[in-house]
């Protein structure tokens, strides 16, 4: 089985309801990150991929599925794995998931995507990073996936040293997606941007902030 990582906020007494259970928890915003490296061998990375992201959002919960090369993002079963950590997360807390919003890192991205067609939670923000749409299709053919990919707000943040993605595919196709997905979408785009993760959180951290609005 796939793994899942979810990492929740520090319980701040004495904010507890009747039943004991944590409000600032049930309140608590939820963010799915889905990381990169979808094709590894490794099924058990979402335990840790989220890690580095709940550090910077720490009064969030924030749900780390795994996706590898024989359970990648783009399939039904992953998209159901999402929503199914969702719901245990649910449960626990006792208050609903009712929406959430996506990061997506590397081909991470294309599960942010596909979430944002299929998944059963309204999505509110989105952050894909170093990212290649392409892959799922024509910018106009993904863009009206669904009515679902018209809901919250999309941010693309690009680098024109990706050692993965060159920016001549990338940054078309995302200027694409962006003019007809009929929603707030903007590409932040940096000439010396790179692929990894770290760039973007090392050199833009106020872009991840703006991306993810969510209580720090």
């Amino acid at each position: 089985k796939n793994a899942v990582g979810v990492w929740w906020p520090a319980v701040k007494a004495p904010a507890k309801s009747k039943d004991g259970k944590s409000q600032n928890m049930a309140k608590a915003e939820v963010v799915v990150w889905f990381h990169g490296g979808m094709s590894s061998g490794n099924c058990q990375k979402g335990l840790v991929a989220g890690d580095d992201f709940a550090k910077l959002y720490p009064n969030v919960i924030v749900v780390s599925a795994s996706a590898c090369r024989t359970d990648h993002w783009a399939t039904e079963k992953m998209m159901a794995a999402v929503d199914a950590a969702l719901d245990s997360v649910a449960a626990r807390r006792g208050s609903p998931v009712q929406d959430v919003s996506l990061v997506g890192v590397s081909d991470g991205a294309l599960g942010a995507i596909v979430y944002s067609a299929q998944g059963k939670r309204r999505v509110k923000d989105r952050l894909l990073a170093s990212s290649f749409g392409k892959i799922l299709g024509d910018a106009p053919a993904v863009a009206n996936a669904g009515p679902k990919m018209r809901d919250g707000r999309w941010r693309f943040l690009q680098g024109g040293n990706d050692r993965l993605f060159p920016s001549a595919q990338s940054k078309p196709w995302i200027e694409g997606f962006c003019k007809e997905v009929r929603a707030d979408c903007m590409l932040r785009f940096d000439p010396a941007g790179e692929h990894d993760w770290s760039y973007w959180r090392e050199k833009h951290l106020d872009w991840v902030r703006e991306a993810v609005r969510a209580k720090k």
